[in-house]
């Protein structure tokens, strides 16, 4: 197995999985409408990436039907559920699951994963969250939402449980002997007996080592706190980052803290997200952004920012400038990018409304195939990032688009994959093995 990413200028890149599309408006401009409960619709999305040879099938979640108020995420499937009916569907692409450390327990979550590592023969990766809003607290018989520290503590003990689980179980501890009689190796079958601030694990899980070891780890914090959980415990990083010189200042930022913490920096991918608008030329490209724009509700906007700020801006003029957010425990990190954005570009609140709707924050490239691969090649050498989360706004147009114009122009440079070399997500991946 590689123990770094085989070729410095190899492209990783996910899938983020919006059934609907990313931009608020997608599913008004799609001449073919899914559905996000559709496994049929899914299973097709999911085949559509691996022929197309992404890393990864990532699915989010949001635990509140309140928060966005999005088709998308009013409508869900449960993402594990949804993982183990695509992993008997395809053979080589990465799934990977968001689920939450704040209202879950870490037995239940390490027996999950590890269960869809078996069932995927070792794709799985799990994108591990806190949670941040109180509506979705409320749905967890709770009326207030631990505070930011509070959460990230737990986040911390809770990966630790699940790494002590996963490793309670050693290579070679089936031995299935049918002459002596013994099936298990007792000797790599081991309790963890676990006694925390949070949480009290005695162990072992009641599953074998999956293919993988463990899944593969992504986190998406780009807070203080999430950049140190990162540092210690992820493998995939996903952030927001507006400009190239943002992206540089993350990566530096994020691998030198990584390399800190006792790691290789090599060992944790660094994948910002970002919304590709393409065409068959530039012009076309832009005035598919234009007639997107135009299907922006910016009642929906204002909901998003309303949410992710922790105030309501219905009570600010649309027209004048963004009002100063109070510090709260909210989503910093998309917070701050939003807020930097509206003081760098000088805008007002029904212009970052429309942004937040259109794009949910990330970073949108409009062009051609050659301008998006330029773009990407450009992050890639420039130490920006090691790839992409892509955000189609349109499914299935742009999706389709991307994959025909885009992925063989980044084939053509030698910057993405034209088959899948290994078995295992981990792998393929280029990351070190799990121990």
């Amino acid at each position: 197995m590689t123990s770094h990413p085989t070729s410095p200028r190899q492209l990783r890149l996910g899938l983020f999985v919006q059934p609907l599309g990313h931009h608020v408006g997608g599913w008004r401009a799609t001449g073919d409408l899914g559905s996000p409960t559709d496994i049929a619709w899914l299973t097709r999305i999911a085949r559509k990436a691996e022929d197309a040879k992404f890393d990864l099938f990532f699915v989010g979640d949001a635990l509140a039907t309140s928060v966005h108020r999005l088709p998308s995420t009013m409508a869900r499937l449960e993402p594990l559920t949804l993982l183990a009916a695509l992993a008997v569907s395809t053979r080589h692409i990465g799934l990977a699951a968001t689920a939450s450390t704040t209202f879950s327990d870490p037995f239940t979550l390490a027996r999950a994963f590890s269960s869809l590592d078996h069932i995927s023969q070792g794709r799985v990766a799990w994108n591990v969250v806190t949670s941040y809003s109180t509506e979705v607290a409320r749905n967890f018989s709770r009326e207030d939402m631990p505070d930011h520290a509070a959460r990230y503590a737990r986040a911390r003990e809770f990966l630790e449980v699940a790494f002590k689980l996963w490793n309670g179980w050693r290579d070679g501890a089936v031995v299935a002997d049918r002459a002596s009689g013994r099936y298990f190796d007792d000797d790599k079958i081991q309790p963890i007996n676990h006694r925390g601030e949070h949480f009290s694990v005695q162990g072992p899980l009641n599953i074998s080592r999956s293919p993988q070891g463990r899944p593969v780890i992504i986190e998406a914090g780009s807070s203080a706190d999430g950049q140190a959980l990162a540092a210690q415990t992820a493998e995939v990083v996903f952030t927001a980052s507006a400009t190239l010189e943002e992206g540089q200042a993350f990566y530096r930022s994020q691998k030198q803290a990584v390399a800190a913490a006792g790691r290789d920096p090599r060992a944790v991918l660094i994948l910002p997200g970002v919304m590709p608008i393409v065409g068959r030329s530039r012009e076309e490209a832009r005035e598919t952004w234009r007639q997107l724009n135009t299907l922006v509700d910016i009642d929906n906007g204002l909901d998003q920012l309303s949410a992710r700020f922790g105030m309501d801006l219905r009570a600010f003029p649309l027209d004048g400038p963004v009002p100063p957010v109070p510090g709260g425990e909210g989503n910093q990190s998309r917070i701050r990018l939003l807020t930097d954005l509206a003081a760098r570009d000088g805008l007002t609140l029904r212009e970052l409304a429309a942004v937040a709707a259109g794009s949910r924050g990330h970073r949108v490239v409009v062009g051609s195939a050659e301008d998006i691969a330029d773009d990407f090649q450009q992050w890639l050498e420039a130490g920006a990032a090691d790839g992409f989360n892509v955000m189609p706004a349109i499914v299935p147009e742009q999706l389709d688009l991307f994959i025909e114009l885009v992925i063989p122009e980044l084939q053509r440079r030698g910057l993405f994959r034209t088959s899948y070399p290994f078995a295992t997500l981990r792998e393929n991946l280029g990351l070190p093995s799990a121990t």
